[in-house]
């Protein structure tokens, strides 16, 4: 995939995960910075267990990015969470 193909991907999952997740966004940047992240983690689960992972821009990726936005999202929320108070 192209690196423009990733950010799209990663734009979208990033923006579904954030609104899963918190029902809010986090803004541009980092909904992509976390949906790209996520779709490395979602391919990676997604292999773990004998699924393929991110195969192109289809729906099927866009599944398996959202899942990876979703566990990077969780995570990202308890850290941040966490050195905030």
């Amino acid at each position: 995939m192209s690196i423009l193909a990733w950010i799209l991907l990663g734009l979208v999952a990033g923006f579904i995960g954030s609104k899963i997740v918190n029902r809010n966004g986090e803004g541009l940047i980092l909904d992509i910075i976390l949906g790209v992240i996520g779709a490395v983690v979602g391919g990676f689960l997604f292999n773990q267990f004998g699924a393929a992972g991110v195969t192109g821009l289809n729906l099927y990726s866009l599944l398996v990015a959202v899942v990876g936005a979703i566990v990077v999202l969780v995570l990202y929320h308890m850290v941040v969470r966490t050195t905030v108070r």
